[in-house]
């Protein structure tokens, strides 16, 4: 059973997973489907040596797994939950961002 320490951790280390605009795109495509990194390289426009140290962040966050496919490497979700997780803090935030009224927003960076 997780304390109340360990669950602020844990959500800490899905929000420094999260503040990185290439690790959520990375989450979001592998909420699609699971992909080798070449292939995920090229569909984020992104070197693969950039994207090697990304998803190392995310492995060692526990937010995906390697899987060995022969002599290539699939990364996926380590759970599926994640994508559905993704999936409502994703549309919960555009929700929130529309009926922002915060007028120093933009300004400020504060909301």
């Amino acid at each position: 059973m997780l304390t109340l320490a360990s669950e602020i951790e844990v959500l800490a280390r899905f929000g420094r997973a999260l503040a990185d605009p290439i690790r959520c795109r990375l989450l979001l495509a592998l909420r699609e489907s699971p992909s080798h990194p070449s292939d995920l390289a090229e569909e984020l426009g992104i070197s693969r040596t950039r994207l090697s140290n990304h998803l190392a962040c995310l492995r060692d966050c526990g937010l995906v797994v390697a899987v060995p496919v022969g002599r290539r490497t699939r990364y996926e979700l380590a759970d599926p939950r994640l994508g559905h997780a993704l999936e409502d803090l994703r549309t919960a935030v555009l929700a929130v961002d529309a009926d922002r009224n915060c007028p120093d927003a933009d300004e400020e960076g504060c909301c």
